[in-house]
């Protein structure tokens, strides 16, 4: 596995009230939840950059302002039956 080592100042922390642990695990969150809401990323390989269970992941993702699903408009038709 590789790592990505990103530089930020501590006062970084201070502003978003974050421990170094915190603002990573969330910062981590975030770059999952782009690559998944642009379509790079399935759900569970988004979920095990993140390092969480996929429904985890799936249920967090609107707290970072992307849909937890994507439907076509076959899949909704197929749904409720149009």
């Amino acid at each position: 596995m590789r790592t990505l080592a990103i530089d930020y100042p501590d006062s970084l922390l201070s502003a978003l009230n974050l421990s170094p642990s915190d603002f990573e695990s969330e910062a981590r969150m975030a770059l999952a939840v782009k690559f998944y809401e642009i379509g790079r990323l399935t759900s569970s390989q988004a979920a095990k950059m993140a390092g969480i269970p996929r429904v985890v992941f799936l249920v967090n993702c609107p707290k970072y302002g992307a849909a937890s699903v994507r439907w076509d408009g076959e899949e909704i038709g197929s749904e409720i039956d149009i």
